[in-house]
């Protein structure tokens, strides 16, 4: 297996070639690493997130959507391929539970647990409201182009919060609308992606952009199929806050929100740090 056999599969889309996987057998898939997505150390964790999510959607026994997700970054992730593998782990009637592990040189630098199942008709309700803030239209989109790899992937809209690091913040609060630079309609996968796409809180808190990588991520997904298709490529609402920092970790929580004020997701993480 090469990247050029596995990239070649892929679709036009950055985000859809940086997922791309071949299938080896049942629960088992190739994959490279996207120099698209390239962090500093390593790839972009979201869209490390949302290539373990697709291992779990492409298995032929998985039933319904995504419904949470838990990924844990054990060790860096270098350019070199990757083996894929997914189980199911429990079949149940209302969900199903699987594992998944991301491999390199026979060793794992991540895995996740996820729980999917089929969508229900049943009582709805939302207590919670979506931050105030400016229309996308009337935030200007914020020059990413000359960050990282895969922060130029996408289009950062900063209602509040903007990376600076000559001020520190002492909520350490960020709302922004967010979507792919280059238009594709809204999913799981890019969900998954984007609960990831804040920095590490620690950059806002301290004005200082100190060594920092996220540890351990999870995500809920609210939105059903129907709100993300109808969402397609407008930009949606994201909101990051952390709650404490202290002995070389802190937390962070994520809302994204539709434009029709629709909460989509949620996740929380646990960041490490260095000073």
């Amino acid at each position: 297996m090469t990247a050029a056999t596995i990239l070649a599969e892929a679709a036009a889309h950055p985000f859809d070639e940086a997922l791309a996987l071949r299938t080896v057998a049942e629960g088992v898939y190739e994959g490279v690493p996207s120099q698209l997505y390239w962090n500093m150390a390593g790839p972009f964790g979201g869209v490390t997130a949302a290539t373990l999510m697709k291992g779990v959607l492409e298995h032929p026994a998985m039933r319904g959507r995504p419904l949470a997700q838990t990924v844990n970054f054990c060790a860096a992730v270098t350019p070199d391929p990757f083996v894929l593998k997914v189980v199911l782990e429990r079949d149940g009637k209302s969900t199903q539970h699987w594992s998944v592990r991301l491999e390199q040189a026979g060793q794992m630098a991540a895995n996740a647990t996820l729980v999917t199942g089929p969508e229900r008709d049943t009582w709805n309700a939302q207590p919670s409201q979506p931050p105030t803030a400016r229309d996308a239209a009337d935030v200007p989109v914020f020059a990413s182009q000359a960050l990282t790899a895969w922060f130029s992937q996408y289009e950062m809209r900063f209602d509040h919060g903007a990376p600076n690091l000559d001020v520190a913040s002492e909520t350490g609060l960020t709302r922004a609308w967010l979507r792919d630079r280059q238009a594709r309609p809204l999913d799981y996968l890019a969900l998954a992606s984007m609960a990831d796409a804040f920095a590490p809180r620690v950059f806002l808190m301290r004005g200082v952009r100190a060594p920092a990588a996220t540890v351990s991520l999870s995500t809920y997904f609210l939105a059903a199929p129907d709100e993300l298709a109808a969402q397609d490529v407008r930009p949606i609402l994201g909101e990051a806050q952390p709650r404490a920092a202290r002995h070389g970790f802190h937390d962070q929580s994520v809302e994204l929100w539709s434009d029709a004020k629709s909460l989509l997701a949620v996740s929380h993480q646990l960041v490490w740090f260095k000073d």
